[in-house]
């Protein structure tokens, strides 16, 4: 009913997940951030991908799902004050390499990769750390387990997101809907505190942080179907370009800048650990 199996996109090593039934099938690139680049389901593709980045190492991928560890947002002035670094826009996770620990088919097709900290990484975030991100499919949903375990000898503080890239037209834009409680956001364009009544997408860019969402769930409504997100997550944030066939409804833990002001920040002591799941749930127009 499931498989794991080992592919490449160009030169990069690949691992798709499989649910056979159904025919739903995930790619993941370990070497890239542990990216899910593709999520394929209900006879499409849900994930937008600009394949150039992806291939070039230089790069940040515009595209799948990019893990935001362990700074979701930016820094402000991109410093860690506490420690006197720099760290750039969503943390370094997604531009490191993760190493696969295990995989399987019991339960849904799973895929299980690993970051601990190395010299790049200590650079930035001087802490020692091992992430473990289990990605499980079955099928038309997507869990995400993050295991967060603190190997070093001080108090460890991070926060998490992803940044998933949903396939929407642009032309459909104006007909996509997400749903929300929040009546205030930060608009990270205009840079300043807005009043929230209708999210309105493909008109220009929108970079909104909805500040009082209410909720750990939250949904993106297109005329192609919708996506559920749930899990551990309060911070959302939505971001859309005209004329871009995407739109990005990212699950934060904390908001930008949760490293300077600990704000939402999440802290291990020595030895602890912590688990953080999301989910996507796909479901199609119903005619």
């Amino acid at each position: 009913m499931f498989s794991v199996k080992d592919t490449r996109l160009g030169e990069l090593h690949a691992v798709e997940l499989h649910d056979l039934s159904t025919q739903a099938q995930v790619t993941i690139v370990p070497s890239r951030g542990a990216l899910v680049t593709s999520f394929q389901a209900l006879g499409r593709e849900w994930l937008y991908l600009d394949e150039a980045t992806l291939f070039d190492p230089a790069a940040n991928v515009r595209g799948g799902i990019p893990v935001l560890f362990p700074s979701p947002g930016k820094l402000e002035q991109d410093q860690f004050t506490a420690k006197g670094t720099r760290m750039k826009q969503h943390g370094f996770a997604r531009n490191l390499a993760f190493t696969e620990v295990e995989r399987g088919v019991s339960g849904g097709a799973w895929l299980e990769l690993e970051l601990r900290d190395n010299e790049t990484s200590r650079e930035a975030f001087p802490f020692s750390f091992r992430m473990r991100l289990r990605f499980r499919l079955s099928g038309a949903a997507l869990e995400i387990r993050a295991e967060v375990f603190n190997s070093d000898a001080q108090q460890l503080p991070f926060g998490l997101g992803y940044h998933p890239y949903f396939q929407v037209p642009n032309k459909d834009k104006p007909q996509t809907k997400i749903p929300t409680q929040a009546t205030r956001a930060w608009d990270n364009v205009a840079k300043r505190e807005v009043s929230v009544e209708v999210l309105r997408l493909g008109e220009s860019e929108l970079d909104l942080h909805l500040l009082d969402h209410r909720s750990n769930g939250a949904t993106l409504e297109s005329p192609q179907g919708t996506v559920e997100l749930g899990g551990h997550f309060t911070r959302w944030v939505v971001w859309s370009l005209p004329n871009k066939d995407f739109v990005c409804l990212e699950p934060w833990t904390c908001p930008a800048n949760a490293l300077n002001t600990g704000e939402g920040l999440i802290t291990l002591e020595p030895g602890d650990t912590r688990c953080l799941t999301l989910q996507l749930s796909l479901s199609s127009v119903v005619a």
